[in-house]
């Protein structure tokens, strides 16, 4: 798989790969609209050009889906290719079924378009494969975008698997969004199904641009499933002792008591699941302890902080 660019990508193959990084279906549903009807003028004109004829292009339907369903419906024969794309091995998956095969076979070997062609019911041959390879290159192309709606899809297409390949070839899962295309003639129609990850669809379109690194934590929350949001998870506070050298602290007996530093108070930490989040202060509120959130917990400069009075010490 692609190594992401950024840790933010980082963050997001990370949350995919766990649980199946997904956002809102309304937004999500409404970025892949978005998309697909900037498509479609396109790929209807890439086509008609690749092909002689015109050839009627149209948006069948928009659905949130999971990235192996991406061929669930398009019977036993069709072409399948996987583009990647600097964010993600598998960014868009492009499913050709027999009948949109068959139309584009017929139309460009010279067809008569008011005439039906004979559906595909056998193993793809290598020029069908070839066909539906030129076809699923136009698709992604018009569906790539320029300039800040760039998917930054690695183009051209790989060749179009087909038969057991096809059928075979693993999908990783995750939640998609599921576009199908109608290609059609005026006696026979067939489907093109695009399955792309959400986070895909979401990265950097007009109201989900880019999340800054400093509010990760919002993009995290925003995009998490409902699921998992509602998983619970233990939260442990702690609180340091004195410094003790490894003889003081082999030397420990049941019922000793050990003194706090005056400064530990005000250094308790709060985690969950072996992370520390948060630097705190301990307190009391009536009968009950608490601890009062300060600011996130830095590893970087707790790791100076350490070091330092041990120097003194040395010195």
């Amino acid at each position: 798989m692609t190594s992401p660019g950024s840790p933010s990508q980082a963050r997001s193959l990370i949350i995919e790969r766990l649980v199946g990084d997904s956002g809102e279906t309304d937004q999500v549903v409404a970025a892949g609209r978005a998309m697909a009807e900037r498509a479609v003028p396109l790929l209807q004109k890439g086509l008609s050009g690749e092909l002689g004829i015109p050839v009627i292009v149209d948006l069948k339907s928009v659905e949130v889906s999971r990235v192996p369903e991406a061929r669930s419906r398009a019977g036993d024969n069709f072409a399948m290719t996987v583009v990647g794309s600097p964010a993600s091995s598998d960014a868009m998956t492009l499913v050709m079924d027999a009948p949109a095969i068959a139309i584009m076979v017929s139309t460009l070997f010279g067809g008569d378009p008011d005439m039906p062609v004979s559906p595909i019911e056998r193993e793809l041959s290598s020029i069908e494969a070839d066909v539906s390879t030129m076809v699923l290159q136009e698709v992604a192309q018009a569906l790539n975008g320029s300039g800040r709606r760039s998917l930054e899809l690695r183009l051209p297409a790989p060749r179009a698997m087909s038969g057991i390949e096809a059928r075979r070839h693993v999908l990783r899962d995750g939640a998609a969004i599921r576009i199908v295309l109608g290609i059609s003639t005026p006696v026979d129609s067939g489907s093109i199904t695009v399955t792309m990850p959400q986070r895909i669809v979401l990265a950097g379109r007009d109201a989900t641009a880019s999340i800054s690194e400093d509010d990760h934590g919002t993009s995290w929350r925003a995009r998490f499933s409902e699921e998992v949001m509602r998983s619970t998870v233990a939260l442990e506070a702690t609180m340091p002792l004195a410094r003790l050298t490894l003889g003081d602290l082999a030397n420990l007996e049941v019922g000793q008591v050990i003194d706090f530093e005056e400064t530990a108070q005000s250094r308790a930490r709060l985690g969950a699941r072996g992370q520390t989040l948060f630097v705190c202060e301990f307190g009391k509120l009536g009968q009950n302890y608490t601890v009062r959130i300060r600011h996130p917990f830095d590893a970087g400069q707790d790791f100076i902080d350490g070091l330092m009075p041990a120097g003194a010490g040395r010195a």
